[in-house]
């Protein structure tokens, strides 16, 4: 960042808010440079042992401390999937974005995807000419995708299950609808989806054909092959520095148990004053969660 110019940091797109972040081979840099050493507590320690342990604190950092929740915008085709992005853990929301209004969907409680084999009269499976189990699209993907598959929720037919009575072809509905004994865990006009972690995938229900949905999600940090792209937050450096330590002082043999003790005191100290920095307590927030208290309940 210092060897930028203005004018550099401003044209490239890919610099703007760079200085909040260290990047990953700058750790392992400088941790190399200022706590490996003759004179200091850790020696003869290999590059690749502190690179994987930056590693492994960064990761612990995204899955634990780092507010940072990514978002990823792609349209849903004709077979009802979203392949989910290479650095996903774990979803946060996912919503569809229908007359500019981004609207939450529900996850599914139900199965509505399976792997299916092919099979004879006898319901034996077949296999090829390997040995190998010859896949086929499962009856339940199928029917999902051609929407004809039921639903617990009120998310399909043509008016949404909402139970009427037609009349010289005009359809009439209760106003309001009654629906006595709902099960509210399931009444959800949207479609649903349902996460396939072992594939890879999200299944939608029907109706999402053709729209974009958005993936809010947690990330582990390790998004690139390259040590450059993975960085972390500078208020996390000294922490960092502070797991490499500890993770290589409790891998040795014949490190007194006083030093292990010290170095995992510190990693716990500075983990909790990088949440308390990071944590931004700001008074405008503060004072729109104040504005509520003068609101009139009916």
């Amino acid at each position: 960042m210092a060897d930028l110019t203005d004018k550099q940091y401003y044209d490239t797109a890919s610099n703007w808010g760079s200085y909040q972040y260290i990047t990953l081979e700058d750790i392992v840099t400088n941790f190399m440079l200022m706590y490996e050493g003759n004179d200091g507590l850790l020696n003869n320690v290999n590059r690749y042992k502190v690179l994987f342990h930056a590693q492994r604190g960064i990761q612990e950092l995204n899955y634990d401390s780092i507010q940072e929740i990514k978002a990823l915008e792609l349209k849903v085709c004709d077979d009802l999937r979203y392949i989910l992005p290479p650095d996903y853990v774990n979803w946060v929301r996912v919503s569809m974005y229908r007359n500019q209004v981004l609207v939450p969907l529900t996850e599914n409680i139900q199965a509505n995807s399976a792997t299916s084999y092919e099979q004879d009269a006898s319901c034996t499976v077949l296999f090829d000419a390997r040995g190998d189990v010859i896949p086929e699209t499962s009856s339940i993907d199928a029917d999902r995708i051609s929407n004809t598959k039921k639903s617990i929720y009120l998310n399909g037919g043509p008016y949404n299950n909402t139970l009427g009575f037609c009349c010289d072809g005009v359809w009439y509905f209760d106003s309001p609808p009654t629906r006595f004994g709902l099960n509210t865990e399931t009444a959800n006009i949207n479609p649903t989806f349902r996460i396939d972690k072992a594939n890879g995938v999200i299944n939608f229900s029907s109706g999402v054909s053709g729209a974009d949905v958005l993936l809010e999600y947690v990330s582990d940090g390790m998004t690139v092959t390259s040590k450059k792209g993975i960085r972390v937050n500078k208020l996390f450096e000294e922490f960092i520095y502070a797991y490499i330590k500890f993770s290589i002082l409790n891998s040795q043999i014949g490190v007194q148990e006083y030093i292990v003790n010290r170095a995992r005191k510190d990693k716990s100290a500075l983990l909790r004053n990088a949440k308390i920095r990071l944590s931004n307590i700001h008074p405008g927030r503060l004072l729109m969660n104040l504005r509520g208290q003068d609101k009139w309940l009916k």
